[in-house]
């Protein structure tokens, strides 16, 4: 990662079949997830519906999540595997995969 992209640690999201108490659903991804809010490390429970279009690697592996000041400049010549969207207001997520692993960066505000 180039000196330019400052990271701040935001979450880890691990995935899980199993439905969790307190999980807010994303209709447009088919997604549940729960738990950041009352983590003191930033654990993400995340659950994908069956037919979730997001990629495997996501829906399989836990991930890494960073805040960023500029999502374009972060994800700027690595291999992108989910393109810069919002899934809600405020926020532009996009999902990269570096050595196998998905990352994910967040732009907030």
């Amino acid at each position: 990662m180039s000196g330019k992209v400052k990271l701040k640690y935001h979450h880890l999201g691990i995935p899980t079949n199993e439905p969790r108490e307190g999980e807010v659903y994303l209709k447009d991804y088919k997604v549940y997830y729960c738990g950041y809010e009352n983590s003191d490390y930033g654990i993400e429970w995340m659950r994908y519906e069956k037919d979730c279009e997001l990629p495997e690697i996501v829906k399989t592996r836990p991930h890494l999540a960073f805040e960023v000041d500029d999502i374009y400049e972060a994800i700027k010549g690595k291999k992108v595997i989910i393109e810069p969207n919002s899934p809600s207001e405020g926020v532009v997520v996009a999902f990269i995969e570096e050595d196998g692993m998905p990352i994910e960066f967040l732009q907030i505000g």
